[in-house]
């Protein structure tokens, strides 16, 4: 009876150790920031977004060359024109000025949402393509080894480059 109790303490013993051993989680760590600066996916979309962004900037700063030359002229004339005259000038001023300024905040918009729509899909194949390796390699964590990402010692292994490869680059 004694050794029966004795060989049960040591199955529960033996058992206990082996789920402790089972229970530790396998991590690893990938540079998000640095994976994603070098995807050509990614590298793509910045140059689509600098594309537009110039487009923008060329309409806005020729708005704002007009509303200067504008100026510039009705301040010169001002003095040789009727009141009514500069009234509607000062006028015509206004809703240039409100123009350009409606311009620069739409502008903004479009840019934010043109980055969102070409951005998202790229971050979430990037995130699912994680996902992939991480449970073909059997870790149950994966943590961003970014700078700032939080993570303090990177001693595991690290999927960036097996990362590189399920997106195939």
């Amino acid at each position: 009876m004694k050794q029966l109790k004795t060989l049960l303490i040591a199955a529960i013993l033996f058992v206990g150790a082996s789920h402790t051993a089972n229970a530790q989680a396998k991590i690893a760590h990938i540079d998000v920031s640095d994976l994603m600066s070098k995807y050509p996916a990614m590298l793509n979309a910045d140059k689509q977004l600098e594309t537009v962004g110039k487009t923008y900037d060329t309409q806005y700063k020729g708005l704002v060359d007009e509303y200067q030359a504008k100026l510039k002229k009705y301040e010169a004339e001002s003095a040789t024109v009727g009141d009514k005259v500069n009234e509607e000038r000062t006028v015509e001023v206004q809703a240039l000025q409100k123009r350009i300024v409606d311009y620069r905040d739409n502008a903004q918009k479009e840019l934010q949402q043109k980055e969102m729509d070409l951005k998202k899909p790229i971050v979430e194949k990037v995130r699912l393509a994680i996902q992939k390796v991480a449970k073909a390699k059997g870790y149950q964590y994966v943590l961003d080894a970014s700078t700032g990402g939080g993570l303090l010692l990177a001693d595991g292994p690290n999927l960036l480059d097996d990362v590189k490869k399920e997106l195939g680059f």
